[in-house]
């Protein structure tokens, strides 16, 4: 027998809150803050009719943790495989393999909450969500793990999924969520907008969003490519992210122009001055989550400790 833990999909979903992941996160922020996070661009192996794809990390700080993880590209599939690998920073020693999505998806879950932690006011009472996918649930519960929400909206093109989505979230969460048939109601009521479609074209007008709402965007990013209208990074007051290198070595032109970056702020910039991020109730704060190596790492570190 290994000496070390296998843990599938199935061993992460019956222990994790999300009050953890997201704790987690903000440990790996802090981490990035202080230089002990190790997070360089995920990239790329070509393996034949697909890429495999990884993202490595090491957090040498408190954490101690370092590893990988690893999916595919490959056609023919709608549900890659993925792989995420732990080892001990200090002993180099492998602790744990989780196979299956679940870590993937938290994390960049648990780095919303984060990122609402941050940037969003500290008086949101309406969470709105458009989307209804895998991704959308995670942002939705880490969103509720750091603000009280009284009430969650979502909407999605197709009825029968944002009905079964709502039906799902709603025994994840304390306020209550509701499908709607009409995105126009979901932005303008949103304190907080999460964006987690796969939508190549913006799934909203500008016109609906409200001075003071926090937005975070998900899907596509690219300026020839995105889910968000552009006018929205240009009225936005402060435009956040995880990592200035992975979207620097994006091979498309990112969504915030290069000659507009220097309104953007990494979040662990934020965590350590506030003034960073959001100075006033009215102003519009924007969130592009792109990816933080090693953030799967940290929290499979957290979950092993937890299911140990």
């Amino acid at each position: 027998m290994p000496d070390f833990s296998i843990l599938t999909d199935g061993d992460v979903y019956s222990q994790f809150d999300y009050e953890t992941v997201v704790d987690a996160m903000h440990d790996a922020f802090a981490e990035r803050a202080a230089g002990t996070l190790e997070a360089p661009p995920r990239w790329h192996l070509d393996a034949g009719a697909g890429d495999l794809v990884f993202t490595a990390g090491a957090a040498t700080g408190p954490t101690n943790a370092a590893g990988f993880r690893v999916y595919d590209t490959h056609p023919g599939g709608d549900d890659p495989a993925q792989l995420v690998a732990v080892f001990d920073a200090t002993t180099g020693a492998l602790e744990g393999l989780f196979v299956g999505h679940a870590v993937g998806g938290l994390r960049t879950g648990g780095i919303g909450g984060v990122a609402i932690d941050c940037l969003a006011r500290e008086d949101c009472d309406t969470l709105g969500v458009l989307g209804s996918g895998f991704q959308a649930r995670a942002q939705v519960g880490a969103a509720c793990a750091v603000r009280d929400f009284a009430d969650v909206s979502v909407y999605s093109p197709t009825p029968e999924s944002r009905e079964s989505f709502a039906e799902t979230v709603d025994d994840d969460v304390a306020p209550s969520v509701r499908a709607t048939d009409d995105p126009e109601s979901v932005v303008r009521e949103a304190d907080v907008l999460i964006c987690a479609t796969d939508s190549e074209e913006p799934v909203f007008d500008p016109d609906w969003l409200e001075s003071g709402t926090h937005v975070t965007t998900i899907g596509p990013k690219f300026r020839d490519a995105h889910e968000l209208p552009l006018e929205v990074v240009e009225r936005a007051d402060v435009i956040g992210t995880d990592s200035f290198p992975q979207v620097d070595a994006y091979d498309r032109p990112f969504l915030v122009a290069e000659d507009d970056r220097g309104r953007m702020v990494e979040l662990a910039a934020v965590l350590e001055d506030a003034d960073r991020g959001r100075t006033s109730d009215d102003e519009l704060t924007l969130f592009c989550s792109v990816g933080l190596a090693g953030t799967e790492v940290v929290l499979g570190k957290r979950l092993l400790e937890a299911l140990a």
